[in-house]
């Protein structure tokens, strides 16, 4: 896929008014030079979500959503990125660059969702002629609008009923062999993979067929579910089944439903439980969490309740701790040996399913629940054992409520880790025989990063080269980072900014910045800017001449002139 030029989408973000593109869908109300709301992604009483008409980004202090007026529509609208640029460049009267939109629309692509389209409509058809699939659907209590909603298919018997009736054409059959349709034995005949099997379509997040799951009818024709292989379509650590069905029933998500198989998902939904998903028999990745909490604030876990269910349990606990931003939960539910989802909720209905998940154990307490699990945290072993195995797993949750409460629950069943009291309560530190010292001045470094995230252009008014980028001390990389970005992308908002470091580790640090209000405006920023630059240049100089001067006896004669110049300049 062609990559956007950055120059096109800031340009974009530019002549779109992020206030209009928030307003349109969530009440706003003006406060001072910015907008708040009641946040659109969690749930709370009082406002905490504010859009920005000058930093052209949005932010909520509740649950950490932010972003630009593209993030937005992808968050909010549930859109790739491609179809939110598109959908901007067209209120802006704008075209995505024509090369590309060619290289995006690759008719390969294009032509390998109509062949699994085209192989889904046959195993519908062929559905509708299958007394034997359609008898174990009914069996299974399915009905006709549930597999309508699913495209429910059957696979029939024989060795080439699919590549027969669409491998038509040399083009075509390498197509189906391509999207995993087809496979090949070891002296090169090509046959159907999937063949007496009830088929489930497998959705990406626009719709389109992208792989296939097949439940086989007789106990003894193979293993009783067959995935796709993994095509340039389809990767099983990407998707989730049912999503397209949750996102088509509802207009806003409150809960997803993980659950292990097809059928507990359509059982589910057949029984009024429409937000449940499934893994693609593998275990919950990050691609997976990132996903689920992209679509809804809380997810619920359902699992077998044996050794095999609870460790896929704290597979899904490893890849969704470091997306636990605040507004997020994460809960468990274990079943009783020999349910499954599917036969709760054909006995208890959905009020029943409904109770259950109500009484499903907290991320929090199934964490250190299983952490403790052989430790004895009645001695200081035991709990230094527990602190130990705790620690690298809870330094992954982004800053946050969560995170603060985990590492204080932490605190309270080791004694690991009591905070001190907050700096501006301490007692100042002492030299023996000597007044208190003063509080650290604040950063410098952080100072000119927080007035260029309020005033990306502030970094325009600077001419290389940069003398302070030799300074050694924390941010400097940073700093030069964002003077250098501004530079080349002279336009380029707060928001745009923001989305340049959005997946890097820096990200959550700009995005707090970028958050504050500094009192002042650009003029006051400017001079506070120039000020702070200039000053880290003679933090630069001294550090220099700190360098030299420690080395005086071995200064060959162009070092000399060189500490002499310094001195001067530092002097003047």
């Amino acid at each position: 896929m062609a990559r956007i030029p950055d120059a096109f989408i800031d340009d974009l973000l530019a002549r779109t008014d992020i206030v209009e593109v928030v307003g349109a869908r969530v009440p706003l109300k003006r406060q001072g030079k910015e907008y708040s709301a009641r946040c659109p992604f969690h749930d709370e009483r009082s406002p905490s979500f504010t859009v920005s008409p000058t930093k052209q980004f949005y932010h909520c202090f509740g649950c950490g959503a932010h972003g630009t007026a593209i993030s937005f529509l992808m968050q909010y609208e549930r859109l790739e990125f491609l179809d939110a640029v598109d959908e901007l460049a067209r209120q802006a009267g704008m075209e995505v660059p024509r090369e590309t939109q060619q290289r995006n629309a690759n008719p390969d692509t294009q032509d390998l969702f109509n062949a699994l389209e085209a192989a889904s409509r046959y195993y519908q058809r062929q559905l509708a002629g299958s007394d034997r699939a359609r008898a174990y659907l009914d069996g299974r209590g399915v009905g006709e609008a549930v597999r309508a909603q699913f495209g429910i298919g059957y696979a029939p018997e024989g060795f080439s009923a699919l590549k027969d009736a669409l491998g038509t054409d040399p083009r075509r059959l390498q197509l189906l062999e391509r999207g995993g349709m087809l496979s090949k034995n070891d002296r090169g005949h090509v046959y159907d993979k999937f063949r007496d099997r009830v088929m489930f379509p497998i959705l990406d997040r626009r719709g389109r067929v992208i792989a296939f799951g097949g439940r086989v009818l007789g106990k003894d024709d193979g293993p009783k579910y067959l995935n796709s292989p993994e095509t340039p379509l389809f990767h099983k650590g990407r998707e989730l089944y049912g999503l397209w069905q949750v996102r088509q029933a509802h207009q806003k998500i409150d809960r997803l439903v993980v659950v292990e198989g097809y059928m507990d998902v359509i059982a589910l939904f057949e029984h009024g439980v429409s937000q449940a998903v499934a893994t693609l028999g593998t275990a919950t990745t990050p691609d997976h969490a990132e996903l689920l909490f992209r679509n809804a604030p809380d997810v619920y876990f359902c699992f077998d309740g044996d050794r095999a269910g609870r460790g896929a349990a704290w597979k899904a606990v490893e890849s969704v701790l470091p997306r636990m931003r605040d507004g997020r939960q994460a809960f468990f539910l274990f079943l009783p040996e020999g349910e499954d989802p599917d036969s709760i909720v054909r006995r208890e209905g959905a009020a029943g399913f409904d109770a259950r998940l109500q009484q499903a154990t907290p991320l929090s307490q199934f964490f250190f629940d299983t952490l403790s699990v052989g430790v004895s945290l009645g001695s200081l072993d035991g709990k230094a054992r527990l602190a130990e195995r705790a620690r690298p797993l809870l330094a992954q949750i982004p800053d946050g409520a969560f995170g603060d409460l985990m590492q204080q629950r932490l605190t309270e069943l080791t004694g690991v880790g009591a905070r001190q009291p907050p700096a501006e309560t301490r007692a100042p530190l002492r030299r023996q025989g000597s007044q208190p010292l003063a509080p650290p001045k604040r950063s410098l470094v952080r100072g000119a990063i927080s007035l260029l995230l309020q005033q990306p252009s502030l970094a325009l008014d600077l001419a290389p080269p940069y003398r302070f980028v030799a300074l050694r001390q924390p941010g400097i990389d940073l700093l030069t980072e964002l003077i250098a970005l501004v530079s080349v992308r002279p336009d380029i908002t707060t928001g745009a900014l923001l989305e340049h470091f959005a997946d890097r580790e820096e990200g959550a640090a700009l995005q707090k910045l970028a958050s504050q209000s500094l009192p002042g405006d650009v003029a006051n920023w400017r001079a506070e800017f120039q000020d702070a630059i200039a000053q880290l240049d003679r933090q630069t100089q001294q550090q220099r001449i700190d360098e030299l001067q420690a080395r005086i006896g071995q200064l060959d004669v162009a070092e000399k002139q060189e500490l002499r110049q310094l001195l001067r300049a530092l002097a003047g």
